[in-house]
């Protein structure tokens, strides 16, 4: 239980709010769980969009796939990370991509109206509520962008690039990880697996990055 907390307290969603009140805020809010398996759908394309979701354990991505099976991941979330907020706040009649588990865990579900309305009792913690969920849309919406940015590359290796500079920025070092396998990658650029592969390897022979598995570096010129 108190791993649970904790994993709470991380989530951006709750920022600001005493850890001490937690209980009570989740008691005010009617969350639900659910343990999920790998590759089990949380939420599916076409659906309404009513919930947000909170991953508790394990990691789970955005994806659509398209009318002949190609996946496309759009977002990837790890623990105290929310998802489907964005598509929630907005009350979409149908969601335009699936949330599906990428590894066993657990995910919390907080209906998005008991978050946007203050309750009876008029609780202290629903304003913060608010404006963190603002926040967090907001922010969503800048990783949406830089999804555009990599994807509208025109090239493999042009979108490889972009990728893995935007993960550096991230990191702030030229050494980081990345939360995909290969496929998972190929998907979430929007490529064919073979060809990323063979760009990674003249990258590195052309001694513009170091890797193993989903560790890389980037060098110099």
């Amino acid at each position: 239980m108190k791993n649970f907390f904790d994993v709470i307290a991380r989530s951006d969603l709750f920022s600001g709010i005493d850890s001490g009140i937690l209980p009570d805020v989740l008691d005010c809010l009617g969350v639900t769980t659910q343990s999920v398996k790998k590759n089990q759908v949380i939420f599916e394309e076409g659906e309404a969009a009513k919930y947000v979701g909170i991953v508790l354990s394990g990691e789970v991505q955005m994806v659509r796939d398209d009318f002949y099976g190609n996946r496309s991941i759009i977002m990837h979330m790890e623990p105290s990370d929310l998802f489907a907020e964005t598509f929630a706040c907005a009350g979409l009649e149908r969601m335009p991509a699936s949330i599906v588990a990428s590894e066993d865990g657990e995910v919390m579900f907080i209906d998005c109206k008991r978050i946007l309305t203050v309750c009876s009792s008029a609780c202290s913690f629903h304003n913060r509520l608010i404006q963190n969920l603002l926040r967090i849309v907001a922010t969503k919406n800048i990783s949406f962008d830089k999804k555009i940015d990599i994807t509208s590359q025109k090239s493999t290796r042009d979108k490889l690039i972009t990728f893995l500079n935007h993960e550096s920025r991230k990191a702030g070092s030229s050494e980081f990880t990345i939360n995909y396998d290969r496929q998972e990658l190929a998907d979430y650029l929007g490529v064919e697996r073979s060809a990323m592969s063979s760009e990674l390897s003249k990258l590195k022979k052309d001694g513009l990055i170091d890797y193993n598995k989903n560790w890389f570096k980037l060098l110099g010129n």
